[in-house]
């Protein structure tokens, strides 16, 4: 009875007792690890995609002259902190925040007493009786009614629709105040009556605009910190997770490793033959990958020096393992050369020519050891 041969990748691996319940441990065995690839690369795709993003924003916020800073690394390692912590403290600055406007608030409320408390000011504690005073043409002049009940109203609002600082609540004041001087002729009494009380407000308005001036820029400086302060936990968390990709493939690595012993060890000998034809292949290589060959050999060869000026290499003393290696990484090459030759055409055929002659001198003798060792071995009686 034949014995079993199955491919583990490029591998032709043969199982000598015929039994395929190894040949199927080994298969379940790789498509684990092919499903687990499947996921990092999942993951790595949304690191990727966000350090991509941040990417992005600092080149639109170069170009623009503003947007996010450009993070440091020693600033990263002082801001490792979780990002539901970020969010936590930005509830408390939140917090902290509009406690403070609710006093400026309560300072603002008591200007606005003292101003509609004055003598003159009942024309503007209600909306225009545009009806009963027959302003005909009212709304054609006055785009945003305002008056004082209004006012008052949105500043009590509870829903969430009212005032969100007292710079809003300023400008309707003078909106009260700027409607009456508009409509009504400056003769009028209504026209000054606004006038007058618009100068008083103006007055004590400035008293208290160091102080809101003061806590917008805390606001300002606050989001700007909270913002930093997310984008560094946000690139932590993702500086960790793409650690733990790595140590995940690491494993994965080890783990298809072993597998590969386990897969040598059941390989078939590569024939006489076949290792004659794979040392002609290699001279066939371009410098960058005949490195790459040699760079193989050297896994399982300590003692050999892949970038010594001259290598000899005995195919005959590599071990299987290396052999079939080598033998599928010339059959990729080739596959590749091949494809690139037929698609570019006799075009091409020059540029060939004046690549094989500028070889380097270290392929030639690489080649030549190569083309060496394997005219010894032929000449070897057989036994």
């Amino acid at each position: 009875m034949e014995p079993s041969v199955f491919y583990f990748g490029n591998l032709p691996v043969r199982n000598p007792d015929g039994n395929d319940a190894d040949t199927e441990g080994f298969k379940h065995s790789v498509d684990e690890i092919f499903q687990k690839v499947d996921k990092l690369e999942q993951r790595m795709n949304g690191v990727e995609q966000f350090y991509l993003d941040i990417s992005k924003k600092q080149q639109s916020g170069s170009s623009k002259g503003g947007g996010s800073p450009i993070v440091k690394d020693k600033d990263k390692e002082r801001h490792v902190t979780s990002i539901r912590k970020q969010q936590q403290d930005a509830s408390k600055r939140e917090a902290a925040a509009a406690k403070r406007m609710q006093e400026l608030m309560r300072q603002f409320g008591t200007i606005l007493r003292q101003i509609t408390q004055h003598k003159w000011a009942w024309p503007f504690m209600q909306p225009v009786d545009v009806k009963g005073l027959r302003l005909h043409d009212y709304y054609e002049v006055i785009d945003k009614p305002m008056d004082f009940s209004t006012i008052k109203n949105q500043m009590e609002a509870k829903d969430g629709t009212g005032y969100k600082n007292v710079r809003e609540i300023s400008a309707d004041v003078r909106l009260v105040f700027k409607n009456a001087m508009k409509y009504n002729d400056e003769r009028s009494d209504v026209h000054v009556m606004a006038k007058t009380l618009l100068g008083k407000f103006e007055e004590k308005w400035l008293q208290l605009l160091p102080k809101v001036t003061e806590e917008e820029k805390r606001r300002e400086d606050e989001e700007v910190e909270a913002k930093l302060d997310m984008q560094l936990a946000q690139e932590a968390a993702h500086a960790k997770i793409a650690r733990d990709l790595s140590n995940e493939l690491y494993e994965v690595d080890m783990h298809l490793e072993e597998l590969r012993d386990i897969v040598v060890q059941k390989c078939r000998k590569m024939s006489t033959e076949e290792k004659r034809k794979l040392g002609v292949a290699l001279t066939r290589l371009s410098p960058e990958d005949l490195t790459k060959a040699l760079e193989i050999v050297a896994r399982n060869n300590p003692g050999f020096q892949a970038t010594a000026e001259e290598v000899d290499l005995d195919i005959d003393a590599q071990t299987e393992s290396t052999l079939w290696r080598l033998k599928f990484l010339v059959k990729d090459v080739l596959e590749v050369q091949g494809k690139s030759a037929a698609s570019t055409g006799g075009n091409n055929n020059n540029n060939n020519n004046k690549n094989t002659s500028n070889n380097n001198k270290r392929k030639r003798e690489i080649c030549d050891a190569i083309a060496k060792t394997a005219k010894k071995r032929s000449k070897k009686p057989s036994s």
